[in-house]
């Protein structure tokens, strides 16, 4: 996976789903930055600011309570996701590199 080029896609297979945290956490980053992942998000995004979020009256001022994101992706083996490879997602690609597999798409 080190000779991936700049600007390309690249298709990603999760073969192994790490043990540390903050491996799992790049990994589901650079499953959110697929296309469909972005349009699934802002469309929940869209629906909870219209009929998420409850408001209260607290202390003469209104109060928002916030409702949580959704989850939309999820670090499992066997996951896959397609990602246009940019300079700046390159570090994160290789500091995961041995639990994805790639494929030039």
């Amino acid at each position: 996976m080190s000779k991936l080029a700049p600007s390309t896609t690249v298709h990603f297979t999760v073969n192994a789903v790490p043990a540390e945290a903050r491996r799992r956490q790049t990994i589901l980053r650079l499953m959110r930055m697929n296309s469909g992942v972005q349009g699934a998000l802002n469309r929940l995004k869209r629906e909870r600011l219209r009929s998420g979020n409850r408001r209260t009256a607290r202390a003469g001022r209104i109060w928002l309570a916030r409702e949580q994101c959704t989850r939309v992706v999820g670090v499992t083996k066997g996951a896959t996701f397609t990602l246009r490879v940019t300079p700046q997602v390159m570090a994160d690609v290789r500091s995961v590199e041995r639990y994805l597999d790639a494929k030039v798409a």
